[in-house]
C-alpha cells in the first residue's frame, strides 16, 4: 500500500483515530507522517512512558482507589522480584506474576487509560463463537448474582435458563 499523502513511498505508518466513536485511518509514509506531525509524540523529548506511568501512579485515583500513597518499598513480584518503584521507573512489569502482585495498583491505572480493566479486542475467527458465548456466559452469571442480590427472584430464574441453555449450547459444541 502506498503513502495516502505523497503515493510515492510504502505507508509503514499507520494512524488510526477515534473522535466521536469514529474511527479513521490514515497510512503513510514515515517521511509524510513526521511533516504532518503524526510522529512528533514518540521523539518529543518531553514524552516519556515512565514519567506517564509514574505521574499516573502517583495520581488521585490511585490513591484515591488505595486510600493511601502506594507503598512502594513493599511490594516486589515473587515471580522476576520487580519492586514497585522499580515499575513506576520503567512503565514495564517484568512478568506475568506482576499483574497479580500489582493488581491493586493497576486496575485504577488500567481503568483511567482505557476506561475499563478487561481487555476487549479482536477474537479469532476460529473460537470466535466459543469465546463470545463464554462471555455472554460469564455476564448472565454476573446479572444472576446481582439480580438475587436484589431478591428480583423471577429475573433471576429467567436467567438461570438461560445460563442453563447457554452452557448446554457450549458442551454440545455449539450446535
Amino acid at each position: 500500500m502506498l503513502c495516502e499523502e505523497c503515493k510515492r513511498r510504502p505507508a509503514t505508518v499507520l494512524i488510526r483515530k477515534t473522535i466521536n466513536n469514529k474511527t479513521t485511518e490514515m497510512h503513510f509514509c514515515q517521511e509524510c507522517a513526521r511533516e504532518k506531525g503524526e510522529l512528533n509524540f514518540i521523539s518529543a523529548p518531553e514524552f516519556s512512558l515512565s514519567n506517564l506511568f509514574a505521574t499516573l501512579l502517583d495520581s488521585d485515583v490511585v490513591v484515591k482507589h488505595l486510600g493511601r500513597k502506594a507503598d512502594a518499598g513493599s511490594l516486589v513480584c515473587p515471580g522476576c522480584g520487580l519492586t514497585y518503584s522499580e515499575f513506576k521507573a520503567s512503565g514495564r512489569l517484568g512478568c506475568d506474576r506482576c499483574y497479580g502482585t500489582y493488581r491493586e495498583q493497576l486496575t485504577p491505572l488500567l481503568s483511567r487509560l482505557h476506561g475499563q480493566v478487561q481487555h476487549v479486542g479482536k477474537v479469532p475467527r476460529k473460537a470466535g463463537n466459543e469465546l463470545r458465548a463464554k462471555q455472554e456466559l460469564q455476564e448472565l452469571k454476573k446479572a444472576l448474582n446481582r439480580a438475587v442480590e436484589r431478591e428480583a427472584f423471577e429475573q433471576a430464574a429467567v436467567l438461570r435458563d438461560k445460563i442453563r441453555a447457554l452452557e448446554k449450547k457450549i458442551g454440545s459444541g455449539g450446535e
